[in-house]
């Protein structure tokens, strides 16, 4: 059996076997006080008495940022065994941080993907350094603060680069005592700064440096060290640490806590090694390390947070007084409407609330959401080319990955921009969705229900237009509803998409009636059921008045198409809102999305949705949506509870009461066509009095123009004062 002699900086001494790549060994450990002149009294009692010696948090090498110095007293009793390898982890260390880093990556995909990494300290642990700073979004060193207690590197002129405070700080280390080079947990002589560890999203290096100087509260952090002890992890979960993750392997074969030091493994792979003559170099121990079949220990150290699935969602601004209601920039109304709308399409993505509370209903996977913003209206986004829209989008997309999401929703126009998602697909890390198929099922699961409301016994016999037809989620919708029904208008200003759509649906459903026309116009007057989901500004896209008693409208388009003014004039007809959901579980969004309590609109309800079911995969993007993928969606939220809530109407939830009105006067209309006639040309004549509009947005031949100079100054004071209140935040 081979016997491993490891002295360390305690002072407790134990003896434990081990199995460790097939092969029986047994550590032996003693404490040394951090004493130089005691751990030589220990080299030369078991020099030629066991087959390797570690040193333990006394290193013979110092390195920062490839900055090398020899430490005196460690450089020293590295020499000291003259028949016995002796080993301070070094040679191996760098290689197992780094291998370590991406199987962590592999076994919980995003764990440091965007994070702001703290290293406590960097001194030694280049391998760790390299690849989280590969993953992260920003690296700072704690170095200074824990060995100096200063806010950066000390040297002359202000703020140094790392590369040329390294060479500094080693210098002031090379002879320091063992215990401030690994310092151990316990109370600090001298406070440290908190402000360096409340920035960092992981904290990395050493659990002793880690334990002794981070303020008490580290809620939400992952903390990444070489190894650790059950009190080390205990710790942790006092001060509120999220995830905890060891790099050494563990000796047991299975991936349990890593305990043992780098130094400890290297002193076991020395002695292990199939040739003992073979030099303790890079090579060799490649050859040994490739023989460790292991991963880190990734713990969740609070219950409430293991196991639960993440996703982010993108929204913004529907239309300029969305930004005034915000609790940050409500002096914007004191400002020109078309300032704000201008200034506010500029500023980066904003995280805004988290998502909690969602829980299966049947699996129970729990999942928790990120609400991230933009600034931009619909109306900003598509006055500008798409690029605008995506660089935010990417921005987007590293907030959501900095939170731990595994997939993000595209909302309302983020998911019409563009290719609709292929892009911001391609260079996000993560997945992405545009919540579209979702939309598709639940709006035709609230037409249908809205329809059997007013009335209708025999779907199969009734007609339907779909205004934007050729749109993403229009076109779907025109061929699953061809599908049900039958008889359907295709309305839409692109022609030669029309004539393919409508070939499609011939092929699809045989003896299907299609006609296509670019505007509804008087076709209108026979349908049973019209769904709008256009991106028109600035005009009618349909005539209300024209529609037959009790029809209904499903308004898909965000904002919308139709305009409760315009609704009035018809009180017979249904206008719904397209179908929200109810997710699962106790949920709360913790922002107002301008919706009731736990409802969702379909497209964030989709990107929930398939956090539940672990689906972390690009799903619905493109305008060319899949049938199947709105059936399998579809499906997915029957399995874990997600329903369709109570159909609304500008913003209001629709009452029995409502509908038995409507199909009142929809009856009347119906037995009496004069009457009827009579309705229809003064509702027409009301409705030509109201202003032209879609998206909220009036129809207009140009805005005038403000003098340049004037804009310029006025439009670079609302941004810094934009900016400087999302700083303070």
């Amino acid at each position: 059996m081979k016997r491993i002699l490891v002295i360390h900086l305690n002072e407790a001494n134990t003896d434990e076997p081990i199995t460790f790549l097939g092969q029986e060994a047994e550590i032996l450990r003693r404490g040394c006080g951090g004493d130089p002149g005691r751990a030589a009294e220990l080299i030369a009692a078991y020099d030629g008495e066991v087959d390797a010696i570690g040193l333990e948090g006394l290193p013979a090498d110092l390195q920062l940022a490839g900055a090398h110095r020899a430490h005196e007293a460690g450089a020293r009793l590295s020499q000291l065994a003259t028949r016995t390898p002796t080993v301070d982890g070094s040679g191996i260390r760098a290689g197992l941080e780094r291998w370590g880093v991406i199987l962590a990556d592999r076994a919980q995909p995003g764990i440091f993907a965007e994070k702001r990494i703290l290293m406590a300290p960097g001194l030694n642990h280049a391998g760790l350094t390299g690849s989280l700073e590969r993953h992260g979004s920003a690296l700072r060193y704690a170095d200074p603060m824990i060995y100096f207690a200063l806010p950066d590197f000390p040297g002359i002129g202000g703020k140094l680069t790392l590369e040329q405070a390294a060479a500094p700080t080693l210098d002031q280390l090379r002879d320091a005592p063992f215990r401030r080079i690994t310092p151990q947990a316990g109370a600090p002589g001298q406070a440290r700064a908190s402000e360096p560890f409340e920035w960092a999203d992981v904290i990395a290096g050493d659990i002793g440096a880690i334990r002794r100087y981070a303020p008490a509260s580290l809620k939400h952090k992952t903390v990444v060290v070489e190894s650790a002890s059950e009190e080390d992890f205990e710790d942790l979960r006092r001060r509120g640490v999220s995830v905890a993750v060891t790099m050494m392997p563990s000796l047991d074969g299975a991936q349990t806590l890593g305990r043992w030091s780098a130094a400890t493994i290297e002193a076991l792979l020395v002695a292990l090694r199939r040739n003992p003559d073979a030099p303790l170099n890079e090579d060799t121990y490649l050859d040994l390390m490739a023989d460790i079949h292991w991963a880190p220990h990734i713990r969740y150290l609070q219950p409430d947070e293991a196991g639960i699935n993440r996703f982010a969602f993108v929204i913004h601004p529907l239309e300029v007084g969305f930004i005034h209601k915000h609790k940050w920039f409500r002096w914007t109304k004191y400002l020109p409407d078309a300032l704000v709308e201008e200034v506010a399409a500029y500023m980066p993505p904003m995280y805004l609330s988290r998502i909690t509370g969602g829980k299966s209903a049947t699996t129970g996977q729990k999942i928790e959401g990120y609400l991230i913003s933009l600034g931009a209206t619909p109306r900003q986004m598509m006055k500008r080319d798409e690029h605008f829209t995506y660089v935010r989008l990417n921005q987007s997309a590293r907030i959501a990955e900095r939170k731990g999401a595994r997939i993000m929703g595209l909302g309302a126009f983020t998911s019409v921009v563009g290719d609709a998602g292929i892009t911001v697909a391609h260079e996000a890390d993560i997945a992405i969705t545009s919540g579209n198929s979702l939309t598709v099922a639940m709006t035709l699961e609230a037409a249908k229900h809205a329809v059997q409301l007013m009335g209708a016994t025999d779907l199969t016999k009734g007609k339907v237009m779909i205004v934007g037809a050729t749109g993403s989620i229009a076109s779907v919708c025109s061929r699953l509803l061809a599908q049900a029904i039958g008889n359907v208008v295709l309305v839409s200003i692109e022609p030669e998409k029309l004539l393919e759509l409508k070939r499609t649906i011939q092929r699809e459903t045989p003896g299907s009636q299609v006609t296509i026309a670019t505007r509804a116009g008087d076709l209108i007057s026979d349908c049973d059921l019209i769904v709008t989901a256009t991106s028109a500004f600035g005009q009618r896209v349909i005539d209300i008045t024209k529609c037959k008693p009790g029809a209904v409208v499903c308004d898909v388009a965000r904002p919308s198409d139709i305009n409760e003014a315009e609704a009035a004039l018809r009180p017979d007809v249904l206008v719904i809102e397209s179908g929200e959901v109810i997710i699962p579980g106790d949920v709360d969004f913790g922002y107002d999305i301008g919706l009731p309590a736990k409802t969702a609109y379909a497209c964030l309800a989709e990107t929930s949705l398939l956090a539940m079911e672990g689906r972390f995969e690009d799903y619905t993007l493109g305008r060319n949506i899949e049938m199947e993928r709105v059936k399998e969606i579809y499906k997915l939220s029957q399995k874990h509870g997600y329903k369709l809530a109570g159909l609304r109407s500008f913003g209001r939830y629709i009452t029995d009461e409502d509908i038995a009105a409507k199909r009142v006067l929809a009856d009347a209309l119906r037995a009496d066509p004069a009457h009827f006639a009579r309705v229809k040309e003064e509702a027409g004549i009301k409705l030509a009095a109201i202003p032209v509009m879609a998206k909220g947005v009036k129809a207009s031949s140009g805005r005038p123009r403000q003098a340049a100079a004037g804009a310029a100054v006025v439009a670079g004071v609302g941004l810094l004062a934009l900016s400087l209140i999302r700083r303070r935040r």
